[in-house]
């Protein structure tokens, strides 16, 4: 998208203040004046969808602007979001009256303008809409569970391994059947006695395996995939799990253990590194070097110093050796191990041996699981880019289905996908070859009885966008799984089409997006750029404002200071004399006395420079003035009065006042444009009397 993300309080910045400008100055004084940049990157969400709309039965005309009417309901609605902190007195509700009629007024002229129509609005728009409605389209209630389940989970730990089976997520039926009784028969192997890190190392086709038997070690909520992570902590310690199926493909897990999750560490280290292709006597190089370090710590050598002087990890010894913060699973086993062994802060390991190399670990500090509600917008926000996701997502899909009575035709989606050929397997499959495909697939039924319909050709060009080469898989098996795919994808849309129609508060924040899209690109074109780029108007406005931009009296003035007194007294009594520039005088000083003499040439307003105040504000040499044991002569060259300042000078505020300038002759024309009438009685009974 072209500028940044609009968010559902864009309409607040152009009415709290009046103006957008009074809130969006650059922080110092710019040739070019800075747009304000819109609310937020991402937009804001509610915490909920609002439940369908409540007809008010009460609800007059509060006004009228440029032929639009405006219910009470709408004004309050706007005032209270964004005056959360304000009350309802009769000089709040008009100065916010006040500000909002400009605000309509301006996206009228936009519209009169057919700004809403262009395409990059259009698209812009959508694409706010898509992110909008996210919270719509997922369950709510499933959501809400998975952050509760993750929460519970991040307080255990589970010390499982694994033995894999591959199985492409699209494999067809009897791919799958296959692969899942081969796991079944290694699992009875090894419930028959065999052992299972053996078994790993023969059969795991996860390649990790051939070194760690299947061993993963510790691990915690959110570390793994959603099923294999399921699976493992409602597995019984000491038993192995039925097959689970993941997107790597079938898994047995053994648990070992479940315990009390360790918490978090922030710790440092000191590294000596050791390649993996080291030798013996590189091993036995590195072995020495932490062993001195260790030493040298005993001896009382601090920390930081060690860090610096040591340790081979040159990232962390920038900041004494600290690492981020690390709970079960972020470490490899003998770094975690080592560190969450440490009981007090500043406690030190002793030598660590890792893949890595040697370590000796400091502990800094040590804390337990956030309370939920200051860990659940991080839960929410891991659920949404993982896979668990997708089982709230599936369950919208499915009420959606059930509420618009899904109803699929099985005949017709067999023959389109019976029609595949190998060329989609090699994702070059030809939409052209559906041309004569043009049956309804399914159709959905909204609660007034229309039905849409969603027809082969819509499958089709679903394929034909959304293929990839998947070398070797069968096209009906991918055609099985892209239906699904396509489906799913169809009803969330359907629902997102919809979305204005069945909530009002998300109609109500897309008419704030389009609005706060159109406000913008119009205060864009008639005030920011217009005042960046209509330099005779800035000129016109200057010339009739410049005494509003003064300097205060000033002085040009040279600061000569001195390395000693005796430096000052030679440069004082050679500049009396008259007959040799300051220049000279101070290079013959500096031959005999290096840095004897420097000097700071400026023009300087009043309490500007304490050197300048302290000389008095007269022309001529000042006394000497003793600071930071060196002597300061100041020659104030000249006083200058008051003046203006120049267009250039001063060019960063005079642009922004005059943005503000074209706001206010704006906003007067649309005024003087459109027709306002405000409903004097409603609006008096907004407010308690």
């Amino acid at each position: 998208m072209k500028k940044a993300i609009i968010s559902s309080l864009f309409v607040s910045l152009f009415l709290v203040s009046g103006s957008a400008i009074a809130q969006t100055k650059p922080a110092k004084a710019a040739a070019t004046p800075v747009k304000p940049a819109r609310a937020a990157s991402t937009p804001a969400k509610p915490s909920k969808p609002a439940s369908p709309a409540v007809t008010v039965q009460q609800d007059p005309i509060l006004m009228t602007i440029a032929g639009e009417q405006i219910n009470r309901s709408e004004f309050d609605r706007v005032f209270r979001k964004n005056n959360r902190d304000s009350v309802f007195t009769e000089a709040s509700v008009r100065e916010y009256l006040d500000l909002y009629i400009n605000y309509k007024l301006k996206v009228k002229e936009a519209e009169t303008m057919q700004m809403d129509t262009s395409e990059n609005f259009k698209s812009e728009l959508a694409g706010y809409k898509k992110q909008l409605a996210q919270p719509y389209l997922t369950d709510k209630e499933v959501s809400e569970s998975l952050i509760r389940e993750a929460y519970e989970r991040l307080g255990k730990d589970v010390k499982a391994s694994h033995i894999l089976l591959k199985v492409a997520q699209d494999a067809l039926p009897r791919d799958t059947v296959q692969a899942y009784n081969r796991i079944l028969k290694i699992r009875d192997m090894i419930l028959k006695g065999a052992d299972f890190g053996k078994v790993a190392r023969d059969s795991s086709e996860d390649p990790s395996a051939k070194d760690n038997n299947g061993d993963l070690g510790y691990f915690t909520g959110m570390q793994m995939v959603y099923p294999f992570e399921s699976t493992a902590f409602t597995t019984k310690p000491g038993t192995i799990s039925m097959p689970v199926r993941t997107r790597f493909g079938y898994h047995i897990i053994k648990v070992h253990d479940i315990r009390q999750a360790q918490g978090e560490i922030h710790a440092a280290h000191i590294m000596i590194r050791t390649p993996k292709e080291a030798n013996d006597s590189a091993l036995k190089a590195a072995d020495a070097r932490i062993r001195e370090v260790e030493q040298q710590l005993k001896n009382g050598l601090p920390w930081d110093t060690a860090v610096a002087r040591y340790s081979e990890d040159k990232g962390s010894a920038k900041k004494g050796g600290e690492l981020p913060w690390f709970g079960t699973g972020r470490m490899v086993p003998e770094f975690e191990k080592a560190a969450f062994a440490l009981k007090n802060n500043g406690d030190l390991s002793g030598i660590v041996k890792t893949s890595y190399g040697y370590h000796i670990i400091r502990l800094l500090e040590r804390r337990g699981i956030p309370p939920f509600e200051e860990k659940k917008a991080e839960l929410k926000q891991m659920i949404a880019r993982d896979s668990r996701n997708e089982a709230s997502k599936q369950s919208m899909i499915a009420r959606i289905k059930k509420k618009y009575k899904y109803t699929e035709i099985p005949k017709v989606k067999e023959e389109l996908i019976n029609a595949l050929d190998s060329s989609l397997s090699e994702g070059e499959w030809d939409l052209n070859q559906a041309e004569k495909f043009e049956k309804t697939i399914f159709t959905l039924t909204d609660t007034l009885g229309v039905v849409s319909k969603f027809t082969q050709q819509d499958f089709a060009k679903y394929i034909s966008t959304h293929q990839t080469k998947r070398s070797g898989n069968n096209p009906q098996a991918i055609g099985y799984s892209m239906f699904e795919q396509w489906t799913g994808e169809s009803c969330l849309s359907y629902l997102e089409e919809r979305l204005d129609l069945i909530y009002p508060d998300f109609k109500n924040l897309m008419r704030e997006y389009r609005d706060g899209i159109l406000l913008f690109d119009l205060t864009d074109k008639m005030v920011w750029s217009k005042a960046v780029k209509d330099t005779a108007g800035l000129q016109e406005y200057y010339q009739a404002n410049k005494n509003n931009y003064l300097w205060g009296e000033r002085c040009d003035a040279v600061i000569y200071t001195c390395s000693n007194s005796k430096a000052a007294a030679d440069f004082r009594k050679a500049i009396n004399k008259g007959k040799k520039p300051a220049s000279e005088i101070i290079s013959a000083i500096n031959k005999t006395t290096p840095n004897g003499i420097s000097t700071r040439e400026g023009r300087y307003a009043h309490g500007e420079n304490e050197l300048i105040e302290a000389a008095g504000w007269k022309k001529g040499l000042s006394a000497d003035i003793n600071k930071n044991n060196q002597v300061v002569i100041v020659d104030i060259k000249n006083i200058l009065p008051v003046m203006p300042k120049t267009l250039d000078e001063a060019k960063g505020v005079i642009t922004a006042d005059y943005q503000t300038h074209l706001e206010k002759t704006w906003i007067e024309s649309l005024r003087a444009k459109y027709a306002v009438q405000v409903n004097e009685p409603v609006l008096q009974t907004m407010w308690t009397k």
